[in-house]
């Protein structure tokens, strides 16, 4: 039996479809995914290595490069310490988070020791075994509900209130060209990322997660 009222049932069905597309954004970064921060003040990715500092905490250096293939450059973002993201959620402005550095398994981590090159707040790579502290937690601030792939984000160190930056100086042997990523008190245009090149997990829908990745 055909209905009269088909014309509205069809409009309403795309209503509700448009609806639950519009939840599940494919381009929302969320946690679990790898992915590389690019400075845009600098156009140099958040990169770290085996090299430690040979001042101030001694850990493992962070610095940034310009070049984009460098496997060294891949962060993964997780949860806060002592708190659990799942894969695939996506991640609110506001929220705490940890950055693994991807090959070495330690932590993008700040305290107040000063930086080697511009004497800003240092910034290192820190932790064993997947475990850090406290200084490993960072506040994503940006505009809007959840990070999308296109914003440009500022990272606020939850213990001293530093914003991740690059100071401009490069460094010699042994990381000759690298440039210092340091934290900074009063944020301007060198405390501002992008994400690049990456592995995205697929947000996840309201009842069971989509573990399908997106590469870039």
């Amino acid at each position: 039996m055909k209905s009269d009222n088909q014309p509205g049932y069809i409009i309403l069905l795309l209503s509700c479809l448009s609806s639950v597309q519009g939840s599940l954004r494919v381009d929302d970064v969320t946690c679990g995914s790898v992915v590389k921060l690019m400075n845009t003040a600098y156009k140099s990715r958040l990169h770290s290595h085996d090299v430690k500092y040979g001042s101030g905490s001694g850990q493992q250096s962070v610095t940034g490069v310009e070049d984009q293939d460098d496997v060294n450059s891949h962060w993964s973002l997780m949860g806060a310490s002592g708190k659990h993201c799942d894969r695939g959620e996506p991640l609110p402005c506001g929220t705490k988070l940890r950055l693994q550095h991807l090959t070495t398994k330690k932590f993008l981590h700040s305290h107040h020791f000063s930086s080697p090159l511009s004497r800003n707040q240092e910034v290192s790579a820190f932790g064993t075994k997947g475990e850090g502290d406290s200084g490993d937690n960072w506040e994503l601030v940006c505009s809007g509900d959840d990070w999308r792939r296109g914003d440009t984000v500022m990272l606020r160190h939850v213990d001293t209130g530093a914003y991740l930056a690059m100071s401009g100086h490069s460094f010699g042997r042994p990381i000759s060209g690298q440039m210092e990523v340091v934290g900074i008190t009063s944020p301007d245009t060198t405390a501002k990322w992008k994400v690049q090149e990456g592995v995205y997990i697929k947000p996840a829908s309201d009842h069971h997660h989509n573990d399908g990745h997106d590469e870039l």
